[in-house]
C-alpha cells in the first residue's frame, strides 16, 4: 500500500517505510505529540480548505481547481483502492502541512491546531468521493463565480477576485455601455490575481492590470459593442475557471 505526498516534487512512499523513520510525516502511529482529529469540524475544514489549499490542490467535492500541487483526488485514489484508511488520509494531510517539502510550494505555517485537524479532516471525507456535498458542507462555500452579474455604472466597472480564494471572480458575468470603461479588480483573497480584457474568447488582449493579493487593480480599455472575456492571466488560474463574460452594449 502506498501513501502520496501532498506536495510537489516528492515521490510517492510506502506507509510501511514511513511509520519506521521516525514518523517522516508523522503519519499513522501519530508520533509527535499531536492529538490527531482533535477539534475537527469538516464545515469550518472546507472553508480553510478553499481559502488557504485550493489555489494549488484540485479537490473536485471543494470544486478547487488548482495546478501548482498535486490533484488530491488522483493523489489518494490508488492508495485507498488498496485500503489506506480515510483516518490514514487526514493523518497524512496533517503531518505534510506541518512540516511541508522545503523545496516545494506549500508554505510553512500555513494552518495549525483546530484549523489544520479540521482541513485535514474535511479532505479525508472528500477525497475521492463521486458526488457532491450534502448538508451543510454543500453551502459552506458558495460556489465559484455564483454572484450576480455586475453592472458598470459612469464609466466604471468592478469586477472583485472570490475573498474565499477559490480561483474565480464573485460572477461569471458583466455587461457595460460602449466606450472608456475602467475595470477594477478588488482582491481580499491573499491569492495573486490580476484581470484582463480578451475581444471574443481568443481574439486580442486589449488590456490588463497588475497582479495583487491585497488591495485593488484596475486597467482602462475602450470597449466596442460585442462579446468580450475578463480572465486572470496567473498561470493555471483561467483554465480553472477564472474567466467570465463581458456583454457590452451601444
Amino acid at each position: 500500500m502506498s501513501v502520496p505526498t501532498i506536495h510537489r516534487g516528492s515521490p510517492v512512499r510506502h506507509l510501511g517505510a514511513l511509520l519506521g523513520t521516525g514518523c517522516l510525516l508523522l503519519a499513522v502511529s501519530g508520533c509527535g505529540g499531536v492529538k490527531r482529529g482533535e477539534d475537527a469540524n469538516p464545515i469550518a475544514g472546507k472553508q480553510e480548505f478553499v481559502a488557504k489549499c485550493g489555489a494549488c490542490h484540485t479537490l473536485a467535492r471543494a470544486s478547487t481547481k488548482g495546478t501548482v500541487g498535486p490533484n488530491l483526488d488522483e493523489a489518494f485514489r490508488a492508495s485507498l483502492a488498496e485500503g489506506l484508511q480515510r483516518s490514514a488520509v487526514r493523518t497524512v494531510v496533517e503531518g505534510q502541512v506541518e512540516n511541508p517539502n522545503r523545496f516545494g510550494a506549500m508554505p510553512s505555517g500555513l494552518a495549525g491546531g483546530a484549523k489544520l485537524a479540521s482541513i485535514a479532516a474535511y479532505v479525508a471525507e472528500a477525497v475521492d468521493r463521486p458526488g457532491k456535498d450534502s448538508g451543510l458542507l454543500a453551502s459552506a462555500v458558495q460556489a465559484p463565480g455564483a454572484g450576480k452579474p455586475v453592472v458598470e455604472k459612469g464609466g466604471r466597472l468592478e469586477i472583485a477576485a472570490d475573498p474565499t480564494g477559490q480561483l474565480s471572480y464573485i460572477t461569471k458575468q458583466a455587461s457595460a455601455t460602449a466606450g472608456a470603461v475602467v475595470v477594477s479588480m478588488p482582491n481580499m483573497s491573499g491569492v495573486s490575481h490580476n484581470i484582463a480584457i480578451q475581444s471574443g474568447t481568443s481574439g486580442p488582449i486589449l488590456g490588463a492590470s497588475s497582479f495583487t493579493t491585497k488591495g485593488t487593480v484596475s486597467v482602462t480599455v475602450k470597449l466596442k459593442p460585442g462579446a468580450y472575456t475578463f480572465f486572470c492571466q496567473a498561470p493555471g488560474h483561467r483554465a480553472a475557471g477564472m474567466e467570465g463574460t463581458l456583454t457590452v452594449k451601444p
